[in-house]
């Protein structure tokens, strides 16, 4: 189908997972399949040093996963509002910054789009976090900043911006037949936000909605600091951490939060940190641990074992069982166990920080518990048990609604018309 020029593109970039959804004047909202009937894909990029091409979404962990030779490129927007976005690094022999590699994602996203709808849109409506960088008012502008110059230089000639969990919002208010107050919760890869908002049949015709809007605040905690917290604690102490050495201090800490941090992985793998890494074999009284982190940087296995604990978090959750990280490609017969009483310890402080978020929002919105209608989830780490039941536990009562977790924040950027 050939779009409107007037319809909107609704652009969810995402920590760990991105969505495109289109909508006529006045129409519905639809979401653009990505990969095959996939409606989103993972925000990765991978450079493969074989082929010299380019691949996206679950291509690009899969070539990676695969040992293909290559760099593999995942949580770009946790880097928007720090001075790294700016820096290059050498991929296929050649300097790029990471400004440029989210610009590459966008035009990826961009050209799907055109594929799927016949024609390349030119105004797109882009999600934001309520906080990109939090208490740093000039770092989250600069944040957006980068973004916009990134979309408008991929092609896109008008770019605004809707907060996500408004989005969210106005996603759930099509399936609505009365008006209702709630609290919108979107928990994403990087950041967790929240919406207090009315929402209602003879609401969706108002051109100016911000009179709805009662209350926003965030957090930057999402997916990928549990994922990190798990493997700090699982996994990293196998490799090390916390390790007593032969004059009984730990090793140190630094290179395994590194280690456990999508976007801070590729670093270790250079020249200077490969060396520093070698070096910390003195500061173990168990070398069998630091062969184990040494074969993990010189195979550039970083990432691998991040995918094995966003794997086994997801079973762990969905399954409410234990579960097993599989590290055999580390050492024969390596892993890491998972059992929801570990999410449930190990994640509390995070699961707090992050409810206590939610409960500002509805006191900054002026109401008690028994003012809101429902809580509505949407954002792929909202499906995790022990936040769920968190949540449960501090708004005792009130109705949880799961939504579309990962289109739905999409869909609504495109029904805000910018």
């Amino acid at each position: 189908m050939t779009p409107s020029p007037h319809g909107t593109l609704g652009i969810d970039f995402g920590t760990s997972n991105s969505a495109v959804s289109w909508a006529e004047p006045q129409g519905l909202a639809r979401l653009i399949p990505l990969e095959g009937e996939a409606l989103a894909m993972p925000t990765a990029v991978f450079f493969n040093a074989e082929d010299h091409l380019t691949h996206f979404g679950r291509d690009a962990v899969a070539q990676y996963l695969s040992g293909t030779e290559g760099r593999l490129m995942r949580s770009l927007k946790s880097l928007l509002g720090s001075p790294l976005l700016q820096e290059k690094t050498e991929v296929n022999h050649k300097q790029i910054s990471f400004q440029d590699i989210v610009a590459t994602f966008l035009s990826e996203l961009r050209d799907r789009a055109d594929r799927a709808l016949g024609e390349a849109p030119s105004r797109v409506v882009m999600g934001r976090p309520v906080h990109f960088v939090d208490d740093d008012p000039e770092r989250d502008a600069l944040a957006q900043r980068s973004l916009q110059e990134a979309a408008m230089s991929v092609g896109f000639d008008e770019v605004s911006f809707q907060l996500e969990p408004i989005a969210a919002a106005l996603d759930y208010e099509r399936r609505l037949t009365r008006e209702a107050t709630v609290l919108v919760v979107d928990l994403g890869g990087g950041t967790s936000d929240f919406t207090v908002v009315r929402l209602g049949p003879d609401r969706m015709a108002r051109a100016d909605r911000s009179g709805d809007v009662l209350a926003t605040t965030g957090v930057h905690i999402g997916g990928t600091d549990f994922d990190q917290k798990l493997s700090l604690e699982r996994v990293m102490p196998l490799l090390g951490h916390r390790h007593l050495g032969p004059q009984q201090r730990e090793v140190p800490s630094r290179i395994f939060f590194d280690l456990s941090t999508w976007h801070l992985i590729q670093w270790l793998y250079l020249p200077r940190a490969m060396s520093q890494a070698q070096s910390l074999r003195v500061n173990y009284t168990d070398t069998r641990l630091h062969e184990r982190l040494m074969k993990v940087l010189k195979h550039h296995d970083g990432h691998r074992i991040a995918h094995e604990v966003e794997l086994a978090k997801i079973r762990c959750s969905q399954d409410d069982a234990a579960s097993a990280v599989e590290l055999s490609f580390v050492e024969a017969g390596l892993s890491a166990s998972l059992t929801p009483a570990d999410m449930r310890d190990h994640l509390a402080v995070l699961l707090a920080r992050t409810v206590a978020c939610a409960r500002e929002c509805v006191q900054r919105a002026g109401l008690t518990d028994g003012a809101l209608d429902a809580i509505y989830l949407t954002g792929g780490s909202s499906a995790l048990r022990p936040f769920q039941q968190a949540l449960q536990a501090e708004f005792a009562g009130v109705e949880l609604v799961v939504g579309d977790l990962f289109g739905g924040v999409a869909s609504g950027l495109a029904y805000s018309r910018g």
